[in-house]
């Protein structure tokens, strides 16, 4: 059964919409000073409750805002702090190789590194310079520490570096102040191990203390006299009365270059003082 409206509360309801609106209609016909202070007297009674909760909802709204602000500033913040360090070790690499160009007795090119196979690949890199900047094949690459690799292909805008981790990497070298030659290589690494040369074919009279210095030669033409190659680690072979094959340390490591030069030569001149001594 359907509920009928109760009638006493619609004529209720009626009797205070009419006496609203005679109220409502009463009040344009009274004084503008008497109207102020009678809305003055409402708002500081009846309205009180109505404007609390009207100022509380508005800071709430404000409150929510300032701390979305808040947290997108904290975020961000966080997250410039975190890419602060890879952007100092940066820009101490192009400081160094600033120097490093300042210093240099022969022409070069400098390159940005753009891309690698992945962030531990270091066997060839792009870099931001090619033929229009007057790259060639066999084109030295170098870092601040020393010797990347050599150019082993060219496009008009950019080139690829074959470094000195890939397996046909070779460069005669010789030992700071020994005078000990051999030719440097690629060593075969071990699972989970840096990746490492070796500095082979030295005479088995020689003996070359661990922690020396290896520089390329500049005998065949393509890399110059001079350029840090890495230090000894130890002997890994030896051949009784023939020679020994030390374990060399790198002194750069390809897969951490952002930047680089490009020596456009001429090979013949050396490089020698050109690369500070980092290990004294």
């Amino acid at each position: 059964m359907i509920e009928q409206p109760d009638r006493a509360r619609f004529r209720s309801d009626t009797v205070v919409f009419l006496v609203c609106l005679l109220l409502a209609s009463g009040m344009l016909f009274v004084p503008p000073v008497r109207t102020a202070g009678l809305a003055s007297a409402i708002r500081n009674s009846v309205l009180v409750p109505l404007v609390w909760m009207q100022e509380t909802a508005v800071e709430g709204k404000t409150s929510r805002s300032r701390l979305a602000l808040i947290q997108a500033q904290r975020d961000s913040i966080a997250l410039l702090a975190q890419g602060l360090p890879a952007l100092r070790d940066e820009n101490d690499q192009l400081r160094r190789l600033l120097g490093l160009g300042q210093r240099l007795p022969l022409e070069f090119v400098p390159a940005e590194v753009l891309h690698q196979a992945l962030p531990t690949d270091g066997l060839t890199l792009l870099l931001s310079a090619g033929g229009a900047d007057g790259v060639a094949l066999f084109h030295p690459v170098v870092a601040p520490e020393g010797l990347l690799g050599v150019i082993s292909s060219v496009d008009r805008q950019t080139s690829v570096a074959t470094t000195w981790a890939h397996p046909e990497f070779r460069a005669s070298a010789y030992t700071d102040g020994g005078g000990v030659f051999g030719i440097v290589a690629p060593s075969a690494p071990a699972s989970g191990t840096e990746p490492l040369l070796e500095l082979r074919g030295v005479p088995y009279r020689d003996t070359i203390p661990a922690g020396t210095l290896v520089l390329t030669s500049g005998l065949g033409g393509v890399y110059p006299k001079g350029i840090p190659v890495g230090r000894v680690v130890s002997v890994i072979r030896e051949l009784t009365g023939w020679e020994r094959t030390y374990l060399v340390r790198p002194a750069a490591n390809p897969a951490h270059a952002a930047h680089a030069l490009i020596l456009l030569g001429p090979a013949e001149r050396s490089l020698e003082g050109a690369f500070p001594d980092e290990e004294h």
